[in-house]
């Protein structure tokens, strides 16, 4: 096998004995966001956090194994560790692995036995976010195995927008993530979830979610990971359990140096006249391995369901692989995907270079061009702060 196949294959395997699960000592809690270590807030805004909660409705921020700071500026909203969640509120429990099994694979089981902390963040029924919420799982401890649990639930009639980040301290060479996350979005509910991954060459990810969208409903997944990592396998699935709910997913992949991704999503149409859509924007450098994966369900009559992928070849030793599956058992069924993978046209860089760029500037705005999001269902505010976020990530990783 060549060289660069062995070290693809050996990305995809994750050794959970070389990590730690729990560190001597908790981390001292904090008052206020600016209380943290300067050379961590150096690396926030590049996963969308902002320390000084500039049009934020409140925050979350776990270092390593502990939450060090939880609250809600917003009435109507609550945002805290999902321990002390379950401390609070018994009901929390008929919450607890719903969305996701917890005999699902390795990771799940992993964090049921050895997890700790992770937000909970929920909208009081009719309660909509005036701005985001923020979180930050951040690791600073090297060949720590953080394993968090969330809960995410959007009452009845009510509106949450979240951007969460997970990234490392500069230091960190080699650490593992799992994070189970599930959401639920009630009757008339929305949320809005977008979430900016920037890890190391050296670290494993295991994102585990499961999303439940009730009546009326509407989920929205916005991803962003354009820095390297050793491995990230993530497959979210979402349930339309209520007539007319609607879930999109959105994701956009650049693997670069022995970078190896697995990512995919599944969308379960379960009731009547209920939607998806799943769309892709991957680009592959150097050794760098993507997999796309899509997975539409109709189960019930009168459901609609995309999938496209389109991916974007920069080296011969790169690869894309896209995967789409659709399934239709009911009458009715709308389900219909494409892909397209390539290379960028030779023209359009000599179009931008007889311009006044030079090759690796005209590579760069295309690249830049082609990583985009739809993002029109979002609202003004927040849909401005997610375009910055993704420009400020291409502008230090592309």
């Amino acid at each position: 096998m060549p060289e660069g196949l062995k070290q693809k294959e050996k990305n995809k395997t994750v050794k959970i004995e070389k990590y730690k699960f729990k560190l001597e000592k908790e981390e001292r809690k904090i008052q206020n966001l600016d209380e943290l270590p300067e050379e961590y807030v150096k690396v926030l805004p590049h996963v969308g956090f902002d320390p000084k909660e500039s049009q934020r409705s409140g925050s979350f921020f776990q270092l390593n194994c502990s939450t060090l700071f939880a609250k809600a500026k917003q009435a109507g909203l609550e945002i805290m560790s999902t321990v002390d969640a379950l401390k609070k509120y018994n009901w929390l429990k008929n919450y607890w692995w719903k969305a996701v099994s917890v005999t699902a694979d390795e990771y799940t089981m992993l964090t049921e036995e050895k997890g700790f902390d992770g937000y909970f963040i929920r909208a009081l029924p009719g309660v909509k976010t005036i701005f985001p919420l923020q979180a930050c799982l951040f690791i600073s401890e090297d060949k720590l195995a953080q394993n968090v649990h969330n809960i995410i639930i959007a009452e009845e009639n009510s509106e949450l927008h979240i951007i969460t980040g997970c990234t490392i301290a500069p230091y960190v060479k080699s650490a593992l993530h799992v994070g189970v996350s599930e959401f639920f979005v009630g009757k008339n509910a929305k949320i809005s979830f977008t979430m900016i991954h920037s890890w190391g060459k050296d670290v494993d990810v295991r994102p585990r979610t499961g999303i439940i969208v009730d009546e009326n409903g509407v989920f929205i997944s916005n991803y962003i990971c354009l820095n390297p990592v050793k491995s990230l396998q993530m497959y979210p699935t979402a349930y339309c359990t209520g007539k007319n709910a609607k879930v999109t997913f959105q994701s956009i992949l650049f693997s670069s140096e022995n970078s190896w991704m697995d990512v995919g999503s599944r969308t379960f149409l379960k009731e009547e006249n209920s939607t998806t859509q799943m769309l892709t924007r991957a680009v592959a450098k150097d050794q760098g391995d993507i997999t796309v994966r899509g997975h539409l369900i109709g189960e019930a009559s009168n459901v609609k369901g995309h999938l496209e992928c389109r991916g974007l070849i920069l080296s011969d030793n790169a690869r894309i692989h896209a995967i789409p599956e659709l399934e239709a058992k009911a009458e009715n069924v709308e389900l219909t995907h494409e892909a397209a993978v390539g290379k960028i046209a030779e023209e359009e860089i000599m179009y931008l270079m007889a311009r006044g760029l030079n090759f690796d500037e005209a590579v760069s705005v295309l690249v830049g061009g082609f990583l985009r999001l739809n993002l029109e269902e979002l609202p003004n505010q927040l849909r401005n702060e997610v375009r910055r976020m993704l420009k400020l990530s291409m502008k230090k990783f592309i």
